[in-house]
Protein backbone atom coordinates (compact mmCIF):
# COMPACT_ATOMS: atom_id res chain seq x y z
CA UNK A 1 0.00 0.00 0.00
CA UNK A 2 1.29 3.50 -0.85
CA UNK A 3 2.79 5.44 2.08
CA UNK A 4 2.55 9.18 2.72
CA UNK A 5 3.28 11.54 5.58
CA UNK A 6 1.02 14.03 7.32
CA UNK A 7 1.51 16.59 10.07
CA UNK A 8 -0.63 15.83 13.15
CA UNK A 9 -2.53 19.10 12.70
CA UNK A 10 -3.84 17.83 9.35
CA UNK A 11 -5.99 15.35 11.23
CA UNK A 12 -9.43 16.46 12.41
CA UNK A 13 -11.28 13.55 13.91
CA UNK A 14 -11.45 10.95 11.16
CA UNK A 15 -10.79 13.46 8.39
CA UNK A 16 -7.36 14.00 6.80
CA UNK A 17 -6.22 16.84 4.56
CA UNK A 18 -2.90 16.16 2.82
CA UNK A 19 -0.52 19.07 2.21
CA UNK A 20 0.15 20.39 -1.30
CA UNK A 21 3.32 18.37 -1.86
CA UNK A 22 1.74 15.07 -0.90
CA UNK A 23 -1.46 15.99 -2.76
CA UNK A 24 0.58 16.62 -5.90
CA UNK A 25 2.31 13.26 -5.51
CA UNK A 26 -1.02 11.52 -4.95
CA UNK A 27 -2.84 13.16 -7.83
CA UNK A 28 -0.27 14.00 -10.50
CA UNK A 29 2.51 11.45 -10.00
CA UNK A 30 0.68 8.33 -8.83
CA UNK A 31 -2.70 9.32 -10.29
CA UNK A 32 -4.63 7.84 -7.40
CA UNK A 33 -8.40 8.13 -7.37
CA UNK A 34 -11.23 8.68 -4.93
CA UNK A 35 -11.82 5.41 -3.10
CA UNK A 36 -8.16 4.31 -3.17
CA UNK A 37 -6.61 3.41 0.20
CA UNK A 38 -3.21 4.63 1.43
CA UNK A 39 -1.12 4.68 4.60
CA UNK A 40 -0.40 8.08 6.20
CA UNK A 41 2.28 8.31 8.92
CA UNK A 42 2.17 11.29 11.28
CA UNK A 43 5.92 11.35 11.95
CA UNK A 44 5.40 10.56 15.62
CA UNK A 45 4.93 6.80 15.42
CA UNK A 46 1.31 6.42 14.32
CA UNK A 47 0.10 5.17 10.95
CA UNK A 48 -3.37 5.79 9.59
CA UNK A 49 -5.19 3.76 6.95
CA UNK A 50 -6.94 6.40 4.85
CA UNK A 51 -9.57 6.08 2.15
CA UNK A 52 -9.20 8.95 -0.32
CA UNK A 53 -12.32 11.07 -0.79
CA UNK A 54 -11.25 13.97 -3.02
CA UNK A 55 -8.01 13.91 -5.01
CA UNK A 56 -6.66 17.22 -6.24
CA UNK A 57 -4.76 20.31 -5.13
CA UNK A 58 -5.59 19.47 -1.51
CA UNK A 59 -6.43 15.79 -1.24
CA UNK A 60 -8.74 14.69 1.56
CA UNK A 61 -9.55 11.32 3.04
CA UNK A 62 -11.26 9.42 5.83
CA UNK A 63 -9.39 7.46 8.50
CA UNK A 64 -10.38 3.80 8.52
CA UNK A 65 -7.97 2.68 11.21
CA UNK A 66 -4.85 3.62 13.17
CA UNK A 67 -1.89 1.55 14.32
CA UNK A 68 1.36 2.16 16.18
CA UNK A 69 4.09 0.22 14.39
CA UNK A 70 7.49 -0.09 16.05
CA UNK A 71 10.06 0.83 13.42
CA UNK A 72 12.54 2.71 15.60
CA UNK A 73 15.87 1.32 16.65
CA UNK A 74 16.50 0.69 20.36
CA UNK A 75 19.79 2.54 19.81
CA UNK A 76 19.31 6.31 19.69
CA UNK A 77 22.03 7.65 17.38
CA UNK A 78 22.65 11.35 16.83
CA UNK A 79 24.88 12.09 13.85
CA UNK A 80 26.91 15.30 14.08
CA UNK A 81 27.96 15.71 10.46
CA UNK A 82 30.31 18.42 9.24
CA UNK A 83 28.64 20.02 6.23
CA UNK A 84 30.33 18.87 3.01
CA UNK A 85 30.27 20.67 -0.32
CA UNK A 86 27.75 20.13 -3.09
CA UNK A 87 24.78 17.86 -2.50
CA UNK A 88 26.69 15.30 -0.41
CA UNK A 89 24.75 16.28 2.70
CA UNK A 90 21.50 15.15 1.09
CA UNK A 91 23.00 11.71 0.44
CA UNK A 92 24.31 11.53 4.01
CA UNK A 93 20.94 12.51 5.50
CA UNK A 94 19.13 10.01 3.31
CA UNK A 95 21.43 7.11 4.23
CA UNK A 96 21.46 8.04 7.93
CA UNK A 97 17.66 8.12 8.10
CA UNK A 98 17.39 4.77 6.32
CA UNK A 99 19.87 3.32 8.83
CA UNK A 100 17.77 4.50 11.76
CA UNK A 101 19.41 7.58 13.24
CA UNK A 102 17.29 9.58 15.67
CA UNK A 103 18.67 13.03 14.81
CA UNK A 104 21.06 14.76 12.42
CA UNK A 105 23.02 17.80 13.61
CA UNK A 106 24.93 19.53 10.78
CA UNK A 107 28.02 21.31 12.10
CA UNK A 108 30.41 23.92 10.70
CA UNK A 109 34.10 23.26 11.23
CA UNK A 110 37.44 24.86 10.47
CA UNK A 111 37.67 23.01 7.16
CA UNK A 112 34.04 23.36 6.10
CA UNK A 113 34.18 24.67 2.53
CA UNK A 114 30.61 25.98 2.24
CA UNK A 115 29.94 29.46 3.68
CA UNK A 116 26.41 30.89 3.76
CA UNK A 117 24.44 33.59 5.55
CA UNK A 118 22.36 32.34 8.53
CA UNK A 119 19.11 32.66 6.56
CA UNK A 120 20.44 30.49 3.77
CA UNK A 121 21.58 27.85 6.26
CA UNK A 122 17.98 27.69 7.50
CA UNK A 123 16.86 27.15 3.90
CA UNK A 124 19.37 24.33 3.55
CA UNK A 125 18.11 22.75 6.79
CA UNK A 126 14.54 22.84 5.49
CA UNK A 127 15.67 21.10 2.31
CA UNK A 128 17.54 18.44 4.29
CA UNK A 129 14.43 17.97 6.45
CA UNK A 130 12.42 17.28 3.30
CA UNK A 131 15.03 14.70 2.31
CA UNK A 132 14.68 13.12 5.77
CA UNK A 133 10.90 13.03 5.37
CA UNK A 134 11.14 11.31 1.99
CA UNK A 135 13.75 8.84 3.26
CA UNK A 136 11.63 7.96 6.30
CA UNK A 137 8.61 7.41 4.06
CA UNK A 138 10.59 5.28 1.61
CA UNK A 139 12.13 3.00 4.24
CA UNK A 140 8.93 2.55 6.25
CA UNK A 141 9.76 4.58 9.35
CA UNK A 142 6.77 6.02 11.19
CA UNK A 143 8.93 8.73 12.77
CA UNK A 144 10.66 11.52 10.83
CA UNK A 145 13.90 12.42 12.65
CA UNK A 146 14.78 16.13 12.93
CA UNK A 147 17.60 17.71 10.95
CA UNK A 148 18.91 20.78 12.78
CA UNK A 149 20.03 24.11 11.37
CA UNK A 150 23.84 24.00 11.05
CA UNK A 151 25.79 25.35 14.00
CA UNK A 152 29.49 25.84 14.77
CA UNK A 153 31.17 22.71 16.07
CA UNK A 154 32.15 24.52 19.27
CA UNK A 155 28.46 25.22 19.98
CA UNK A 156 27.49 21.61 19.27
CA UNK A 157 30.19 20.29 21.61
CA UNK A 158 29.17 22.75 24.32
CA UNK A 159 25.58 21.44 24.33
CA UNK A 160 26.87 18.46 26.29
CA UNK A 161 23.61 16.53 25.88
CA UNK A 162 23.36 13.17 27.68
CA UNK A 163 24.93 10.27 25.81
CA UNK A 164 26.12 6.82 26.78
CA UNK A 165 28.82 6.86 24.12
CA UNK A 166 30.45 9.71 22.16
CA UNK A 167 32.59 8.79 19.17
CA UNK A 168 34.60 11.29 17.13
CA UNK A 169 36.03 9.94 13.88
CA UNK A 170 39.43 11.44 13.14
CA UNK A 171 41.80 10.23 10.47
CA UNK A 172 44.69 11.41 12.65
CA UNK A 173 43.82 8.54 14.96
CA UNK A 174 45.33 6.22 12.36
CA UNK A 175 47.52 8.26 10.03
CA UNK A 176 49.10 10.41 12.72
CA UNK A 177 48.76 8.35 15.90
CA UNK A 178 52.19 9.09 17.43
CA UNK A 179 51.87 12.84 16.91
CA UNK A 180 48.23 12.62 17.99
CA UNK A 181 49.31 11.25 21.36
CA UNK A 182 52.01 13.89 21.66
CA UNK A 183 49.44 16.60 20.95
CA UNK A 184 47.27 15.40 23.81
CA UNK A 185 44.66 13.59 21.70
CA UNK A 186 44.20 10.05 23.07
CA UNK A 187 43.30 7.79 20.14
CA UNK A 188 41.86 4.30 19.80
CA UNK A 189 40.44 1.98 17.21
CA UNK A 190 36.69 1.80 16.82
CA UNK A 191 36.61 -1.84 17.91
CA UNK A 192 38.52 -1.08 21.10
CA UNK A 193 36.21 1.85 21.90
CA UNK A 194 32.93 -0.07 21.77
CA UNK A 195 31.55 -1.66 24.93
CA UNK A 196 30.57 -5.31 25.03
CA UNK A 197 26.90 -4.32 25.17
CA UNK A 198 24.59 -1.33 25.40
CA UNK A 199 21.12 -1.53 26.97
CA UNK A 200 18.03 -0.72 24.93
CA UNK A 201 17.44 3.03 24.73
CA UNK A 202 21.13 3.92 24.92
CA UNK A 203 22.21 7.13 23.21
CA UNK A 204 25.23 7.35 20.95
CA UNK A 205 26.62 10.56 19.46
CA UNK A 206 28.78 10.24 16.36
CA UNK A 207 30.90 13.13 15.03
CA UNK A 208 32.21 13.10 11.44
CA UNK A 209 34.48 15.75 9.92
CA UNK A 210 34.25 17.39 6.48
CA UNK A 211 36.49 17.04 3.44
CA UNK A 212 39.97 17.41 4.87
CA UNK A 213 38.81 16.10 8.24
CA UNK A 214 38.70 17.75 11.62
CA UNK A 215 41.66 19.87 12.65
CA UNK A 216 43.89 18.75 15.50
CA UNK A 217 42.48 21.58 17.63
CA UNK A 218 38.93 20.37 16.99
CA UNK A 219 39.90 16.82 17.93
CA UNK A 220 41.45 18.17 21.13
CA UNK A 221 38.28 20.13 21.88
CA UNK A 222 36.12 17.05 21.33
CA UNK A 223 38.40 15.09 23.65
CA UNK A 224 38.05 17.82 26.29
CA UNK A 225 34.26 17.41 26.04
CA UNK A 226 34.55 13.68 26.77
CA UNK A 227 34.39 12.37 23.22
CA UNK A 228 36.39 9.26 22.38
CA UNK A 229 38.65 9.88 19.39
CA UNK A 230 38.65 6.85 17.13
CA UNK A 231 40.03 5.60 13.83
CA UNK A 232 38.25 3.05 11.69
CA UNK A 233 41.08 1.08 10.17
CA UNK A 234 43.89 1.38 7.62
CA UNK A 235 41.79 3.30 5.06
CA UNK A 236 40.59 6.89 5.28
CA UNK A 237 36.86 7.10 4.53
CA UNK A 238 35.30 9.98 2.61
CA UNK A 239 33.00 12.18 4.69
CA UNK A 240 29.92 10.92 2.85
CA UNK A 241 30.97 7.31 3.50
CA UNK A 242 32.16 7.54 7.10
CA UNK A 243 28.90 8.38 8.87
CA UNK A 244 26.68 5.76 7.20
CA UNK A 245 29.40 3.11 7.52
CA UNK A 246 29.83 3.58 11.27
CA UNK A 247 26.08 3.92 11.84
CA UNK A 248 25.65 0.54 10.14
CA UNK A 249 28.30 -0.98 12.44
CA UNK A 250 26.60 0.46 15.53
CA UNK A 251 23.12 -0.64 14.46
CA UNK A 252 24.37 -4.12 13.67
CA UNK A 253 26.07 -4.47 17.03
CA UNK A 254 23.68 -2.66 19.38
CA UNK A 255 20.58 -1.76 17.36
CA UNK A 256 18.13 -3.54 15.09
CA UNK A 257 20.01 -3.91 11.80
CA UNK A 258 19.61 -7.50 10.65
CA UNK A 259 17.45 -8.52 13.62
CA UNK A 260 14.43 -9.34 11.48
CA UNK A 261 12.17 -7.08 13.54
Amino acid sequence: MRRFTIAPERLDGDRVVFDRDESHHLARVLRLRSGDTVIAADGAGREYTVRLETVGELTTGTVLGVTSRETESPLRITLLQSVPKGDKMEAIVRAAIELGVARVVPVLTARTIVTLEPGRWRDRARRWQRVAKEAAKQCGRAVVPPVDVPRPLADALALDEPADLRLCLWEGAVSDEPRGRQAGVPVATLAASLPADLPSGSRVHLLVGPEGGLSREEAQSACAHHWTIVGVGPRILRTETAGPAIIAVLQSRFGDLGTGR
